[in-house]
């Protein structure tokens, strides 16, 4: 009777522990995914330091899967932690490591991905798209039996959608073949293509678009499948709390008018050099240009800076439209950012005589950022270029200048090595990273052309008002008009 009883007691004991512990368990086992993420304070995105993904800018992280994760994070009250994989393949070895909880990389959503990884639903769709570059008299490629002609090469990113495209086209087409590479970006292969070191590439429709105009030679010759999808990739989880969260925030109207806004600024960046038309200069001289010209002028009093170079630097910015405004929120006719125009005293961007006066200001503050041993022009070239792409970025590619043996403080030797700033193999051994390496060197160049082209039309009207001077006075000494144009064309 007595073991029996203790038998019982210590049952009893135990029945009792285990129903103390009960809640603990409960609650252990109630801790979703998404509830742990918050609990931490933070979430992980895997994503890749490049032009569409993540990188810094004037200073700020920027680029479209960084900003939308930055919205899903502050959606979810947490801060946002970037995880950088050494190459694109090593996105999916660091999310079966379980070392990031969202991979957003423009990631197509393939059938081989599906079977290790979940997927959210697609914020965008893309085509996958052959690359070529435009010869005279070559015909461009029309379909995949243009590939199999001998001597033609074709490089692709290797573990990538398009590789495994090719490889499903195979079967279709046994004679087709491609290389594949871990080495290069896909914006290296384009370049690659638009100095013909090799014939084709593959890239998504959402790439190209956003760096074409960089490549002026380079054209679409066809899509080599239907739209499809781009998601962010999850490691697989016992439960959907995160997909299930991330699909809802996706679906929120604010999200899509935010995506809708991040195309455009993102993908749709046009270069401003397609619009260094001479007609469309001559029309704005005539129509734009003479209801501020006089702040021009007042700005070059009140700063020392050419009033040539500030209207140059006005058109690049805004074509001198006062009410222009661009999808990251800068406008006027200088088109200052908020930031900038609270530094130089300007209240409205939108008021002409305030955006002028005050872009020169800032341009002043500007300058002094670049060392005073470098002399004009290229001072001058090296503000603008800093302030348009960032000033650590400038000093990436001087560090690249420095180490090819050439001038840092020469812009025509800087700005060969700017566009580097686009090739991982250079970008990953200097401090910023990634950049948009061309757009700094296109924007300078615009402004020069646009300096030149307003002393031409400057000159012209100079001429102008003396022919009419002359035919109001007789007897003012003659001039030969077409010996004046003539002494002008160099200036072109």
């Amino acid at each position: 009777m007595f073991d029996i009883s203790r038998k019982k007691d210590a049952a009893y004991a135990l029945l009792i522990f285990l129903l103390l512990c009960i809640p603990g368990l409960l609650s252990w086992n109630s801790k979703t995914q998404l509830g742990a993420i918050i609990e931490s304070g933070a979430i992980k995105l895997v994503t890749r330091n490049s032009p569409n993904t993540y990188f810094i800018e004037k200073g700020k992280p920027a680029g479209f899967e960084y900003d939308l994760a930055k919205a899903y994070a502050d959606h979810l009250g947490v801060e946002l932690e970037l995880v950088l994989p050494d190459d694109f393949s090593s996105i999916f070895t660091t999310m079966s490591a379980r070392d990031g909880h969202i991979a957003g990389s423009m990631l197509t959503i393939t059938d081989e991905r599906q079977e290790q990884f979940e997927f959210t639903q697609p914020y965008l769709k893309t085509t996958t798209t052959l690359i070529y570059r435009q010869t005279k008299g070559k015909k461009a490629p029309k379909d995949i039996s243009d590939l199999l002609k001998p001597g033609k090469k074709l490089v692709v990113l290797a573990n990538s959608s398009h590789a495994e495209l090719l490889q499903s086209l195979k079967s279709q087409y046994p004679e087709l073949t491609w290389d594949e590479t871990s080495t290069f970006s896909s914006t290296e292969l384009m370049e690659q293509v638009q100095n013909k070191e090799i014939d084709y590439t593959v890239v998504d429709a959402v790439t190209f678009d956003s760096q074409k105009t960089f490549f002026p030679g380079l054209k679409k010759g066809f899509d080599l499948d239907e739209p499809q999808p781009l998601a962010w990739m999850l490691s697989p989880h016992h439960d959907q709390t995160l997909r299930n969260s991330i699909n809802r925030f996706l679906a929120l109207e604010s999200t899509q008018n935010l995506i809708e806004s991040l195309k455009e600024k993102y993908f749709n960046r046009s270069n401003p050099l397609n619009f260094y038309d001479t007609t469309t200069f001559k029309k704005d001289m005539q129509t734009r240009f003479p209801k501020i010209e006089q702040y021009f002028l007042m700005a070059e009093q009140e700063t020392g800076i050419d009033w040539q170079i500030l209207a140059s630097i006005a058109y690049q910015e805004s074509h001198w439209n006062p009410k222009a405004v661009s999808p990251t929120g800068v406008k006027g006719i200088m088109m200052l950012t908020n930031a900038a125009a609270k530094e130089v005293n300007v209240t409205d961007r939108t008021d002409p005589m305030q955006s002028i006066i005050g872009g020169a200001h800032y341009l002043v503050i500007v300058k002094k950022k670049i060392p005073d041993r470098i002399p004009d022009p290229d001072h001058l070239w090296f503000a603008l270029a800093g302030y348009n792409v960032g000033y650590g970025h400038l000093e990436d590619a001087r560090v690249l200048t420095s180490r090819a043996g050439l001038n840092p403080d020469k812009w025509d030797d800087v700005k060969k090595h700017l566009p580097l700033l686009t090739q991982e193999r250079h970008y990953s051994t200097v401090r910023y990273g990634y950049a948009r390496g061309y757009e700094p060197v296109h924007y300078v160049s615009n402004i020069r052309k646009y300096m030149k082209l307003l002393s031409w039309e400057m000159q012209v009207l100079q001429t102008k008002r003396q022919d009419e001077e002359a035919d109001l006075n007789p007897d003012h000494e003659s001039w030969d008009k077409g010996q004046v144009v003539e002494d002008l064309l160099p200036a072109l």
